[in-house]
């Protein structure tokens, strides 16, 4: 089997790293808006992207969260199944939980576009 070659990225004119993420998939599960301790709201919410892998079907669930008000109230309009677009950046979380420390990665979401609603994908036919 020959090895896949990795994707070309283009090069930035910025010295430094890099972090910048774009998705384009379904949500699953309708977004959820939850107030920190620290008196402000996220919404979150998870983005379902295909992944090619050898002939088979595959796909990655990735976790996301908006902390932009703007954003919050959009995103609050989507519902399970709907296309989406996200940019941002990749963060992670470090949080305590029964078991003790615990991390996670999630995409810190600053655009946010719905391509097409659940019913919209069914029927084949995009938002406009």
């Amino acid at each position: 089997m020959a090895a896949r070659k990795a994707p070309e990225v283009a090069p930035t004119d910025e010295p430094g790293a890099v972090n910048e993420v774009r998705l384009q998939g379904r949500i699953s599960g309708d977004p959820e808006e939850r107030d920190l301790p620290s008196g402000d709201s996220v919404v979150v919410f998870r983005v379902v992207v295909d992944r090619p892998s050898g002939g088979r079907a595959t796909h990655d669930t990735i976790d996301c969260a908006a902390y932009s008000g703007r954003l919050r109230r959009s995103i609050l309009r989507w519902t399970h199944g709907d296309e989406v677009q996200v940019g941002g950046s990749l963060h992670r979380r470090f949080f305590r939980s029964g078991a003790g420390p615990v991390s996670r990665y999630e995409v810190e979401v600053a655009s946010a576009a719905r391509l097409a609603t659940a019913a919209q994908r069914e029927r084949g036919t995009m938002a406009g």
